[in-house]
């Protein structure tokens, strides 16, 4: 019977997590410097072991956390990796957590005490350990979650412009779409708010800025609404 615990093979458990950003053009991730060996100096996922008192989201908003001064911040569980020499110091499974978060919020002092810094997914550095792998995952799932949910918002300011909003899925996707349709297709879902401020740095006319109502998209959820792009 398994009922000896004293007798199992303990294992470390760690949490990454693959943070994205948007600055409007590009889609960004955040990566630290690792200041510890092994693989000391290369580039890294921000991570962290789990604590005998948190559950794993636990853990993941205490890291998060840690790195950027946020709270609430969006974030999805991805995927585990148990490869047994994933890890060269000891036998650790980590469970992958990817987050979307302003980067106009995050602490900026925090970011420069963990060496950290944006880089464009596409031109990101290589990362230690199957942290790249993480990477992939995390992209891919972003893809699929942003055709179906309207996540993409928690990447935008409160106010934005529509085309910050169609330069946002491009950059996920990783595509160029239609101007015309795009905008047709969102004002066809009808989950944002046309504000009467403009936007005056993009053109001398300026660019109505919109906002996403989220009270209305739960509201058409329940009423059998299927968000698309």
């Amino acid at each position: 019977m398994l009922n000896s615990y004293s007798k199992e093979d303990k294992v470390l458990l760690a949490v990454d997590c693959i943070i994205f950003g948007f600055d409007n053009e590009e889609l960004k991730i955040l990566l630290i410097k690792r200041d510890f060996k092994p693989e000391k100096g290369k580039w890294s996922l921000m991570g962290g072991f789990l604590k005998q008192n948190e559950t794993l989201d636990d853990s993941a908003n205490r890291i998060l956390h840690t790195l950027t001064g946020i709270n609430n911040i969006y974030m999805e569980q991805l995927y585990g990796f148990s490869k047994i020499d994933r890890d060269p110091v000891e036998r650790t499974i980590s469970v992958a957590y990817y987050a979307l978060i302003n980067i106009e919020e995050h602490n900026e002092e925090l970011i420069e005490k963990y060496s950290a810094r944006w880089f464009n997914v596409k031109e990101a550095p290589k990362l230690i350990f199957d942290h790249d792998q993480m990477v992939n995952h995390a992209i891919r799932r972003l893809r699929y979650r942003t055709s179906n949910k309207p996540i993409g918002f928690e990447l935008l300011p409160e106010k934005f412009t529509m085309r910050q909003l169609q330069k946002l899925y491009e950059a996920i996707l990783d595509e160029e779409l239609d101007k015309r349709n795009f905008i047709n297709k969102i004002n066809s879902l009808d989950i944002l708010v046309k504000l009467k401020e403009k936007d005056m740095t993009s053109s001398r006319k300026g660019s109505y800025l919109y906002r996403f109502d989220k009270d209305k998209y739960d509201k058409k959820v329940e009423d059998g609404f299927t968000f698309k792009i």
